[in-house]
């Protein structure tokens, strides 16, 4: 239900803002609005409001919205003349879009993806006001034969800058490795280590693909996230699960498992993984008692592995979790620069990719529809607010940018007529405009199959 309500949100949020954007742009202009649908299909709520009797829909399929214009054009193709001369009338000839100068026919087709781009610039502001916690990029069991381990990196290492930009945080690491891995083969990473040595090392990005969107990309370079000692005691456990069904409580102390001493979560976590579907004798220290329990870890298919999987969290004090973690706190200005700085840096590097797609460099696989939106809604939603948040600006910008692509029928396809227009001094011929909707619904579709393929092979897949 939460997957269901958080798809909904976000769906709902993103295309409100766009069509929001164009509506509004539209009324700076003096254009007449005729209709503002949120969602396609047949209406489930129509309401007229304001001086234009603008019509207010919210229609039953939530996948996207459209602002309908007055638009000369389309009335003449109208076979209901009697409406159409009702409509149009000597003050409403002066509202229409068609008549309108190409420079504000221009800023009301940009107006949608910008009021995105303006979204993601005020969730991400609201992110960097309250602060930023992430884990310190301290480097764990660094996994032989791989790039890090070429690069001779160490366990404890603390990363510091790739190509000389400064790092704080492990998703500071990831989004600088794979903006890098577009544009370099290899990367310089400083670290520092424990005993405060300075250590240069030479990542070789090469083997680095996007064919595996499963795959982390730490994970193809051999790093590892750093895993503190911690003890294997249990803290949040899930309705229901092996955990609750076996007798673990909240603050067990676990032993043993099957006479195998535990003396970490991460042995603990092991076991259970390594033993699906089998029963498990657990050990545990309960306040002064030690008793026998029994889990069966219920088998779980990740990255193409059957692994166990009980349903419970561990219980770390605030003290021992801080010393690896890392809050950034930004003044109101700084926040301000910095969401701009990130929703910058976000939309080109969805460019980029969306570039090395068109060439080869990157496998058509990474691309995602609104099967793989609506799971990251409901894994971000469970995460807390600001996950969410976070997660919301993403795919404001996702959405801001894919309309500003070049394909006839979507704003980016608009703009580029508007632009021929504007340069040429001529307005492009109904001919081409229409080759060009085919063309550009042909393009459309291509996409959406291709990430509804996407979205159906990452669930068979699991």
């Amino acid at each position: 239900m939460l997957t269901i309500l958080a798809f909904i949100f976000t769906l709902g949020l993103v295309v409100i803002i766009h069509e929001y954007g164009h509506f509004q742009m539209a009324r700076w202009c003096g254009v007449k609005v005729l209709k503002f649908s949120i969602g396609f299909g047949k209406p489930l709520f129509t309401k007229k409001f304001g001086q234009d009797k603008t019509e207010f829909i919210l229609a039953t399929i939530p996948l996207g919205g459209f602002v309908k214009m007055l638009d000369e054009r389309e009335i003449e193709q109208n076979s209901e003349t009697s409406q159409s001369q009702q409509i149009l009338t000597e003050s409403d000839l002066k509202r229409a879009f068609n008549r309108q100068s190409v420079v504000k026919r221009i800023a009301i087709v940009l107006a949608g993806p910008f009021a995105n781009l303006l979204l993601a610039v005020c969730l991400y502001w609201m992110l960097f006001m309250s602060g930023v916690v992430g884990m310190k990029p301290i480097v764990g069991q660094v996994l032989e034969h791989t790039p890090a381990a070429t690069a001779s990196f160490a366990l404890g290492e603390t990363i510091q800058a790739i190509n000389g930009k400064k790092v704080s945080t492990w998703q500071d690491v990831r989004w600088l490795l794979l903006k890098e891995s577009l544009k370099h083969k290899s990367v310089e990473v400083q670290a520092v280590s424990r005993n405060q040595q300075i250590y240069l090392h030479q990542l070789d990005l090469t083997d680095v693909d996007f064919d595996n969107t499963h795959i982390d990309i730490l994970e193809k370079l051999g790093l590892t996230i750093f895993q503190p000692s911690i003890p294997a005691r249990i803290g949040e456990i899930i309705k229901n699960s092996p955990a609750e069904l076996g007798g673990l409580k909240k603050d067990d102390l676990v032993l043993a498992v099957n006479k195998n001493k535990v003396s970490i979560w991460d042995d603990f976590v092991r076991e259970m993984r390594s033993h699906p579907n089998s029963v498990l004798d657990v050990l545990v220290q309960r306040g002064s008692e030690n008793i026998v329990l029994t889990v069966k870890p219920e088998p779980v298919v990740e990255n193409g592995k059957t692994i166990g999987r009980i349903g419970a969290a561990f219980k770390v004090e605030q003290s021992e979790l801080s010393q690896y973690m890392i809050t950034a706190h930004y003044s109101v200005g700084g926040a301000l620069k910095k969401a701009i700085y990130k929703t910058w840096d976000t939309a080109t590097f969805s460019l980029k990719m969306l570039g090395n797609m068109v060439t080869g460099r990157v496998s058509w696989r990474g691309m995602s529809g609104p099967v793989t939106i609506a799971t990251y809604a409901g894994q971000s939603a469970h995460m807390g607010i600001k996950v969410f948040i976070g997660f919301l600006a993403l795919i404001s910008i996702s959405i801001g940018v894919l309309n500003l692509l070049p394909i006839p029928v979507l704003d980016g396809g608009h703009f580029m007529y508007y632009m021929v227009e504007f340069l040429t001094g001529k307005p492009v011929s109904e001919e081409v405009m229409i080759v060009g909707q085919k063309i550009g619904f042909t393009l459309l579709g291509f996409l959406m199959v291709l990430a509804l393929y996407n979205d159906i092979n990452r669930l068979i897949s699991g």
